[in-house]
């Protein structure tokens, strides 16, 4: 490994070592503790996207950002989230009439407010350890892809939009995710479990990809490399979450639909 990935790996360890049993701790002391990390992780999402998106109105965006948020955590209706997810949109679609990147400002709204609104929704329905496991999952993808991918190098995922992705990366990724899957059920002695959740851990491993994917895609059309330098080693928030926010829903949706599998 070059010394230059060794040295960011280096600085991705710390900082997970330092994130990863902060966001266990507050899981498990659940509300409101929960839905306080969101908002704090959310405003700096917000402040993100309203920044690294070219416009002049950055704390508007970032204002209506941060509602939407709100709403999807805190308020327990459906109709009443839909209502303000939609006037958000609206507003940030007409202050947007003059701006250049007025789409990448609008999807700022559902962007944030479903991504992490979808991880509290899913604590809500399942509880601490299932939301553990998809947390670990998604961490997998991370520490997976980067390892054997900077390791084993080999052809590019998608070189025009994220030159350093591998598909080497994204096997190690689903590979890391499927394995943590089926110890974390033998450690919770769910052997039975172990290949639903082991072949929805592979799913997950592909759709955080994808995320990953998006947000470089983006990032390239704004000419940025990291979205932020909030976190030491990993750019910004966004950087660091990207597919955790593009697969919670489906795993929501999943979870609240389809339940009845397990």
């Amino acid at each position: 490994m070059e010394k230059s990935k060794l040295n960011s790996l280096i600085k991705r360890s710390i900082t997970a070592l330092i994130l990863v049993p902060f966001t266990i701790f507050v899981l498990f002391l659940g509300y409101p503790y929960v839905e306080i990390m969101t908002m704090v992780f959310g405003g700096m999402l917000a402040w993100e996207w309203a920044t690294m998106v070219p416009n002049k109105k950055a704390p508007v965006y970032a204002i209506l950002y941060t509602i939407a948020l709100s709403t999807s955590v805190f308020i327990d209706s459906w109709l009443g989230f839909l209502i303000v997810l939609l006037g958000a949109m609206l507003v940030a679609w007409f202050k947007g009439k003059d701006e250049e990147r007025r789409g990448l400002l609008l999807l700022g709204v559902p962007y944030i407010s479903v991504g992490l609104g979808s991880v509290v929704w899913l604590y809500d329905l399942v509880g601490f350890i299932v939301t553990l496991w998809f947390l670990i999952v998604v961490w997998c993808v991370d520490i997976g892809g980067y390892v054997v991918g900077c390791s084993l190098k080999g052809p590019k995922l998608a070189p025009k939009i994220s030159p350093n992705k591998t598909w080497s990366g994204l096997l190690g990724g689903v590979l890391f995710s499927v394995i943590a899957s089926v110890i974390f059920c033998h450690l919770l002695n769910v052997d039975q479990h172990s290949f639903f959740y082991g072949a929805l851990a592979a799913v997950i491993a592909v759709i955080a990809q994808i995320g990953d994917l998006v947000e470089s895609a983006i990032k390239r059309s704004l000419g940025l490399k990291d979205s932020s330098n909030l976190i030491p080693g990993h750019g910004g928030v966004f950087d660091r979450i990207d597919g955790l926010i593009f697969a919670a829903p489906f795993v929501y949706v999943l979870f609240r639909y389809a339940l009845w599998l397990l």
